[in-house]
């Protein structure tokens, strides 16, 4: 399999990531009406709603001039204007750090993948002064981030390198539902914020999964 992304991959994932959070928008809404603000769902269905329409009308992201940093900073500031709430500037803040790290080029391999994925990381941790088991997205995040970049410093091809940050991902999904919030509304509640699972690291885990499954396939975005 090929060692690099293309843009076309990078455009399905996002796409690909709309259509995931309108299938979970009701999810994450639930989720959320536990500890927080019930809206997380339809704030992260605005947004993306958002973006997949500008990602269609663009067309092919070569034509319409971008490389792969300036194609993550046009969904930065996509994301930032349309998600409401707190997620907006946290996944702006990701793809706008994840942009200033990644090549000026129409590819990147998995070593530069993981580089930019630890820069989108340390933007969301800069933004919500969240740390692991603070019950956040961070937490599917984090681990996430550190097995891609073990994967990729063994050589590991990309799609293996993406299943192993998705396995990790889902974990840490999994591990907020025995934390006590320390950050957000959800803090509020104390010890009673323990046993649910966190909407922020929810969205997060299907952010991981859906680049697992586009840049593991090649062509054109469907």
């Amino acid at each position: 399999m090929s060692q690099q992304i293309t843009l076309a991959q990078l455009k399905r994932w996002l796409l690909r990531y709309a259509d995931r959070i309108d299938q979970e928008a009701s999810y994450l809404t639930e989720l959320d009406a536990a500890i927080g603000d019930a809206d997380h769902g339809v704030n992260m269905q605005q947004g993306m709603h958002k973006l997949r329409q500008r990602l269609l009308n663009m067309g092919d992201p070569n034509d319409a001039g971008l490389d792969v940093s300036g194609f993550l900073r046009m969904t930065a500031m996509t994301l930032i204007s349309s998600i409401g709430g707190a997620a907006g500037p946290l996944y702006g803040s990701f793809f706008l750090h994840a942009a200033r790290t990644a090549p000026h080029a129409a590819t990147v391999d998995v070593t530069e993948l993981a580089d930019l994925f630890r820069s989108g990381l340390t933007g969301v941790r800069q933004r919500g002064k969240a740390r692991p088991d603070d019950k956040t997205m961070i937490d599917a995040l984090e681990p996430a981030v550190a097995a891609l970049e073990q994967a990729a410093a063994t050589g590991a091809e990309i799609p293996e390198a993406m299943a192993a940050a998705c396995h990790a991902a889902e974990q840490g999904m999994l591990h907020t539902i025995g934390l006590e919030a320390r950050k957000g509304r959800a803090s509020y509640l104390g010890p009673r914020s323990i046993g649910h699972q966190d909407p922020g690291a929810t969205s997060a885990y299907l952010l991981i999964q859906t680049a697992a499954e586009a840049f593991s396939e090649n062509g054109v975005p469907e």
